[in-house]
């Protein structure tokens, strides 16, 4: 499938699924082109129910914006993402309602079985930065090259991929584990009597 297609059918998706509301949340893809990286991302400003084609964004990967209209405010930390990971080829990034409940907490989200390998007891949770910041940018990086998925303080969840798809996907999937955590919290609550 072409890659404009791709962030296309996936930002409508993740939408669909509830992790993004309104204007929030962006997702890109990348593809090698004539040895050079193409990335494509969804626009500022502009909810991910309602995009069309000529509404995505195509960048190289120095950030130069290759076609009309303004990229996500968050590029530059996509754009670190990909320079950091050769492998990933797909960042969703939203604010779904109960991964990001735990990101103002001070609650760990637990991984759980269904979406790979677990080798670490919690989804790796980084300080609170500017969002579209610099700082982000490079605190993003840092902490993916070893992990496929960020809890963001007081911001939300990035997800990555070797596909628009599997970043979708795992998006999808952190959301529901938050879900059942804080189900799963809620009723040991219950039972303490507290």
């Amino acid at each position: 499938m072409d890659l404009v297609e791709d962030v296309l059918k996936v930002s409508k998706y993740i939408f669909e699924r509830n992790l993004v509301l309104g204007k929030a949340g962006n997702v890109s893809g990348r593809r090698r082109e004539n040895g050079e990286d193409l990335i494509a991302i969804t626009p500022t400003l502009k909810s991910l129910n309602r995009l069309r084609q000529e509404d995505l964004v195509l960048t190289n990967i120095d950030g130069d914006v290759l076609t009309s209209g303004v990229p996500s405010s968050e590029l530059e930390t996509h754009l670190a993402i990909y320079r950091e990971r050769e492998d990933v080829n797909g960042i969703v990034h939203t604010h779904s309602p109960y991964a990001t409940g735990f990101s103002f907490s001070n609650m760990n989200l637990k991984r759980l079985e269904g979406f790979g390998k677990i080798e670490r007891e919690h989804i790796k949770k980084i300080p609170y930065k500017i969002p579209g910041s610099h700082e982000l940018a490079k605190h993003a990086s840092i902490a993916i090259k070893n992990e496929d998925v960020l809890i963001l303080e007081n911001h939300g969840v990035v997800a990555i991929g070797s596909t628009v798809e599997e970043a979708g996907d795992l998006a999808e999937f952190v959301e529901g584990t938050a879900k059942t955590q804080f189900i799963s919290n809620l009723l040991e609550t219950r039972n303490l009597g507290v």
